[in-house]
């Protein structure tokens, strides 16, 4: 059998405080920019999210004849050009249908 192994009193003590609960400990105060900074951020902002927030239409290809200018216009910032012009067609859309109160 094996003996138990004697605890010194100074262990003892570091082992007591080490166990000792938290409670009556202060927080530091959070540093702008810290991780904990920002992992509070992200926890507010998840929160705050709803479902339409992940709505991702579908998207179907098509063919569409547009003007060279306007294409150039819209590649002109570089890739993703086909999504600018998807939602410059989504604003004119919801627009429209604002208007026509549906």
């Amino acid at each position: 059998m094996k003996q138990k192994q004697q605890v010194t009193e100074t262990e003892s003590s570091r082992l007591k405080r080490r166990r000792a609960p938290r409670a009556g400990r202060r927080r530091k105060p959070v540093k702008p920019g810290s991780l904990r900074e920002q992992q509070k951020q992200v926890s507010v902002a998840l929160h705050a999210m709803r479902i339409t927030d992940f709505y991702r239409p579908l998207k179907k290809p098509v063919t569409l004849r547009l003007d060279a200018d306007v294409i150039a216009w819209f590649k002109k910032d570089g890739r993703r050009y086909q999504t600018r012009i998807n939602s410059a067609l989504r604003k004119v859309m919801e627009k429209e249908m604002k208007g026509a109160g549906m």
